[in-house]
């Protein structure tokens, strides 16, 4: 990721005075993310992540303070956010908005085992009974109501004629009336800390959380955690699953549409790596990035529906 805003030593003891953090003996850029600059803060008192939010409002990034906060009181682990002397969660840096978490100790590694999915699939469930609050948005950020945006920026492209068909099986598959909670919706490997034991995982991120669909959190988890060489792995698949149903009890309306839901979930991400790359930000490397989730996804599709029970 590039680092889009950078601080120097004074900026950054600036900053943790207003938020209390001690005095810093030590700071460092972090990778990972699109939209944020990210500092990890080594102060006399602990570990702290600061965040420099770059496309974000004030509104946006106070909503996800207090997603965060509201996770916290719920009891559901997660990054937990610092306030200011102010006692306010987002202040301003150079007109945008910052915000301080303290930092989670663990790895984060791209290839999650079968025994870590089980753990995955546990705290996705925790995260399904918490109750979602009334501010949190109504739908994803890929939602299939979005696909049609591809004959304005890929007019006659052959991928218009893939998605469509995908989309009309979705529309077809999936039951309107399915469970909804309040979801993550973006769990891919990068968005989850494991505990240096490797007893615990937390799931952290939750910029594209929404009061959602609860298959779609697990199908795009499926999509995002478990897939191998342009497939899913069907072991790691099924140990989310089994580590889910220890927390939540599938309905038959889930059992029966999960795979389109999955199926779904892939199709939302080959849609926004096509858009994202080839037209929103173009980026020639990246042109074709978008074809592994479409050959993941059409695995998806085209696996035996009983693999999902």
């Amino acid at each position: 990721m590039a680092l889009y805003t950078q601080l120097n030593k004074n900026e950054i003891q600036g900053i943790a005075d207003d938020y209390q953090l001690g005095k810093i003996k030590s700071y460092h850029a972090l990778s990972g993310g699109s939209e944020n600059s990210n500092y990890l803060l080594t102060s006399d008192v602990g570990k702290f992540v600061l965040t420099i939010c770059e496309q974000k409002s004030n509104k946006e990034a106070n909503e996800l303070a207090d997603i965060l906060t509201h996770l916290s009181t719920n009891d559901f682990k997660s990054s937990k956010v610092v306030l200011n002397k102010s006692q306010q969660a987002i202040s301003s840096y150079h007109g945008k908005p910052i915000m301080v978490k303290y930092f989670i100790h663990g790895v984060v590694t791209e290839d999650i085992s079968e025994d870590t999915m089980f753990l995955v699939g546990a705290e996705i469930g925790k995260l399904h009974k918490v109750k979602a609050p009334e501010y949190i948005q109504q739908k994803t950020s890929y939602d299939k109501e979005q696909f049609d945006e591809v004959y304005d920026y890929a007019p006659n492209s052959t991928f218009i004629v893939w998605l469509m068909d995908i989309k009309s099986y979705i529309d077809e598959h999936i039951d309107i009336n399915a469970p909804k909670a309040l979801i993550h919706s973006d769990i891919f490997p990068s968005n989850v800390i494991i505990s240096n034991d490797g007893t615990s995982v937390t799931i952290m991120d939750f910029e594209e959380a929404a009061y959602y669909y609860r298959m779609f959190d697990v199908g795009m988890t499926i999509i995002g955690s478990c897939r191998e060489d342009h497939k899913i792995n069907i072991n790691k698949m099924k140990a989310l699953l089994k580590g889910y149903k220890t927390e939540i009890t599938l309905t038959s309306t889930e059992i029966k549409t999960l795979q389109a839901f999955t199926t779904y979930a892939g199709a939302a991400m080959t849609f926004w790596r096509h858009k994202n790359f080839n037209y929103t930000n173009p980026d020639p490397k990246l042109f074709d990035h978008y074809k592994e989730l479409q050959n993941v996804t059409n695995f998806i599709k085209g696996l035996p529906s009983d693999i999902f029970k």
